[in-house]
């Protein structure tokens, strides 16, 4: 049994008013000024600090709730969202919820965004201020205050942006990003240099890693998976006694019990630092020492519960949540078509690189990139991401039935409102692109997919290519195409962008030495439940000269985060420094 989190916005302030626009977009009741100035009334009696307006019917004509959001806007003056603005698509929940969490968060991030505009001209900075959106696109900071919304996932976009432009380098058609931080682990699969992206997504769920249980929200992301294995995800023994480690997390603070700041349960770092994968007094370069003595003694009690030593204990610890994110990286990819057999795993994340190669080898992956500073890759991602937004309107058709009237007409006003936000964060007109695309199914079914269908100035394919596109995606999502059903177009999508300028590669430290990599010291570690432990070599990774190669099971650390190359792996260093591992043994 799921439940629900509580609404965005309490049942005592939603309030109704007296208007009807119909199916067909005809306005029917146009709100009286008397009903609206009684509204008024309402909204400042509760304080209302932010206002969402969602009518019936809107994203067909949002002629009513405009209007309405005008006049609060300029009677309460407080922030005003209208859900055609922000999500003007078919089913009123998920446009209802995206405008409530939208006008949420708009008096938090619109006040934060103008103090830092602020703040910066104050300081000199003369550029522009431009923000990660959820679809791995950078807009301006006004428009990113108008839809704040569209940020809910900015950060691991950007991660999957920085996989974007690895894969893009290394010509890899196929890349997992896998982000491994403190408190969960996300993957996203990038194909043809590109992420995949999602047109909805969950927020608020009660169950964070359970679908159905938060709020759907219609804004596009990069489609990705998370589940709760960080390095400060918690190990417990369920009801049958059996090891679980996640979703709870020690967080930041107390953080796990190595940190010595009152955490008393076993984490996943615990058990690292007790297999001897992270130096204790290396973490943080050493600025952070860790107590190797406080994570063994977190692990005891679960050890004596499964009868099994400390180090068994946190083998099994290291295991189950390997084992979690490979289940949930494949699971992710076949419901969407996809097997993961062969891909490269992009590692990063402060806990990604530790994990990654046991993770490669549970998805039958033999190859594992560890790029250069991976625990802020993500950051990296901002400066490589275009400048985008993707705009989207619902208006069900037959696809055999849509007039170029009516679809030029629609696309024409997304193709001005995305023109007019790559200009307002400094693109040149020259420089914006347009890509067309539509959300499809046969008549008759409930859920659509997303096929992109063209690029340039205007819509240019004819209906046998949309067509031919839509049962392509659908024959390699489902293995299956329906003959004799009409298709039916239910949403229009317009993706407007502007790539960034090409980046160089990643600069080499100044001091990586010449010839052979010489180890900076050996550490015990153990590599697996009942495997006895080896002396294992350590390497500094600033001292990697470019195109040596060590042989695992080896150690490379760096100031936030080491490198665990497991027994079986080769180690190529890159001409970027990135390093590259195959798995020869299997």
């Amino acid at each position: 049994q799921i439940e629900f989190p509580d609404p965005p916005i309490a049942r005592e302030l939603t309030f109704e008013i007296d208007e009807r626009t119909a199916a067909t977009g005809e306005v029917l009741v146009v709100p009286s000024t008397a009903a609206i100035a009684s509204l008024v009334q309402e909204l400042e009696a509760a304080r209302a600090e932010s206002v969402a307006v969602c009518l019936l019917n809107s994203y067909v004509n949002p002629a009513n709730e405009r209007l309405l959001a005008e006049e609060l806007r300029r009677e309460l003056g407080v922030p005003v969202c209208a859900s055609a603005d922000i999500s003007p698509q078919i089913r009123e929940y998920p446009r209802m919820i995206t405008a409530a969490c939208n006008a949420a968060t708009m008096p938090i991030i619109g006040p934060y965004l103008d103090e830092l505009q602020k703040w910066l001209s104050a300081e000199g900075f003369g550029g522009s201020v431009l923000m990660m959106l959820s679809n791995g696109g950078v807009v301006s900071a006004d428009d990113a205050a108008a839809a704040p919304i569209r940020l809910v996932e900015s950060g691991p976009a950007a991660g999957a942006l920085a996989a974007r432009w690895f894969a893009r380098r290394m010509e890899e058609n196929r890349l997992l990003a896998f982000d491994m931080g403190g408190t969960t682990a996300k993957a996203t699969l990038v194909e043809d240099g590109e992420p995949a992206l999602t047109t909805t997504f969950e927020v608020a769920r009660r169950y964070r890693f359970k679908k159905g249980s938060g709020f759907p929200v219609s804004v596009p992301s990069v489609d990705l998976v998370e589940i709760g294995a960080g390095g400060g995800s918690l190990a417990h023994l369920d009801q049958f006694g059996l090891l679980k480690v996640g979703p709870e997390s020690s967080g930041a603070d107390p953080g796990p019990a190595c940190y010595g700041q009152g955490g008393e349960q076993a984490a996943v770092t615990d058990a690292d630092v007790v297999l001897g994968l992270i130096d204790p007094d290396a973490f943080l370069g050493g600025d952070m020492p860790l107590d190797g003595s406080r994570a063994e003694a977190a692990i005891e009690p679960l050890a004596e519960g499964l009868a099994l030593s400390a180090i068994d204990t946190a083998a099994g610890m290291y295991e189950v949540v390997s084992q979690n994110m490979a289940a949930a990286a494949r699971m992710h990819a076949v419901e969407r078509g996809v097997d993961l057999r062969g891909v490269t795993v992009l590692a990063f994340g402060g806990a990604g690189p530790p994990h990654a190669c046991r993770v490669a080898e549970l998805l039958d992956s033999d190859r594992v990139v560890f790029p250069v500073n991976a625990s802020v890759l993500s950051a990296f991602g901002t400066l490589v991401s275009p400048v985008r937004i993707d705009l989207a309107r619902s208006m069900p058709v037959k696809l055999a039935e849509v007039t170029p009237v009516e679809r030029d007409g629609l696309l024409d006003e997304l193709r001005e409102e995305g023109r007019r936000v790559l200009l307002s964060a400094g693109v040149p007109e020259a420089d914006i692109g347009f890509r067309y695309g539509i959300d499809a199914r046969y008549t008759g079914q409930g859920n659509e997919i997303t096929i992109w269908v063209g690029e340039g100035d205007a819509w240019a394919a004819d209906d046998g290519e949309v067509a031919a596109a839509f049962e392509a995606e659908y024959r390699r999502i489902y293995g299956m195409t329906i003959d004799d059903v009409p298709i039916e177009v239910v949403t229009w999508r317009l993706s407007a962008r502007s790539d960034p300028a090409e980046l160089g590669g990643t600069e080499v430290a100044e001091d990586a030495a010449d010839g052979p990599p010489l180890p900076a010291s050996t550490r015990t570690a153990v590599f697996g439940r009942e495997q006895d432990a080896m002396e294992v070599p350590v390497y500094r990774r600033a001292e990697l000269a470019i195109g040596s190669t060590l042989a695992g099971p080896a150690l490379v650390e760096e100031r936030e985060t080491t490198s665990v190359i497991r027994p079986g792996w080769n180690v190529t260093v890159a001409e970027d420094a990135s390093l590259i591992a195959v798995l020869e043994e299997k």
